[in-house]
């Protein structure tokens, strides 16, 4: 359960990083509350992680989910830059996410 509430932590981080943006391009109040409950969501899972996952192995997946899939969203939503070099280094935070969860 542990792993499976990393993950969304992760997913809720994502969320948050978009509704970053969004708020930054329209400046709403919605903007903001999704914002606000998409970090908080992700913290609270994340805290529920970590009781029984190793402090270092939890955040290090879930910043390499935040971050890996913050990049990812923003190809796919904002026309953010798709060169190769990008998807290589993306793919190695991945990577080296996958290889923490099989060594832990």
């Amino acid at each position: 359960m542990a792993w499976t509430s990393l993950i969304l932590a992760g997913l809720c981080e994502m969320f948050g990083v978009a509704m970053i943006n969004k708020l930054h391009k329209d400046r709403n109040w919605q903007a903001l509350v999704l914002l606000i409950l998409g970090f908080g969501f992700s913290f609270l899972f994340l805290a529920y992680a970590m009781k029984s996952l190793p402090m270092g192995t939890a955040y290090a997946i879930w910043t390499g989910i935040g971050a890996s899939g913050g990049a990812i969203l923003g190809m796919i939503l904002y026309g953010e830059s798709k060169d190769w070099k990008r998807i290589v280094f993306i793919a190695m935070v991945l990577g080296a996410a996958i290889g923490l969860k099989l060594i832990s």
